[in-house]
């Protein structure tokens, strides 16, 4: 079973950039971040961003041309770019497969907070 590690959260003022990462060890299938906001149980996680194995990416409309998500295959990992941070991105972000077919269970997250 997968195991995802995710890390590179902190404190982002508004406008700023922060870049998440997620170690995926040898999955090869698409993946996806996720996002519970505060407040919100593990159930409602949103799912923001997701790239395929060949690279192609979807965004939720929300962070549409301000993250950008990426996936480097000779180090196992996806990423998760967040500019021009906007106070509604805060959260605790996870990473998952795309599918839920091939999802396991989740990791720790890592916390996103935005200050004004």
């Amino acid at each position: 079973q997968a195991q995802w590690v995710e890390s590179g959260g902190g404190l982002v003022q508004v406008g700023g950039s922060l870049r998440l990462a997620c170690a995926i060890g040898t999955f090869n299938r698409a993946m996806s971040w996720f996002r519970q906001a505060p407040g919100k149980d593990r159930d409602d996680r949103e799912e923001v961003a997701s790239i395929n194995w060949s690279g192609i990416p979807w965004y939720e409309d929300s962070v549409k041309g301000r993250f950008s998500i990426s996936r480097d295959k000779a180090k196992n990992m996806v990423y998760l770019q967040m500019d021009n941070v906007k106070p509604e991105d805060a959260g605790v972000y996870y990473c998952n497969a795309e599918e839920r077919i091939w999802r396991s269970a989740w990791g720790q997250g890592t916390q996103v907070a935005v200050s004004s």
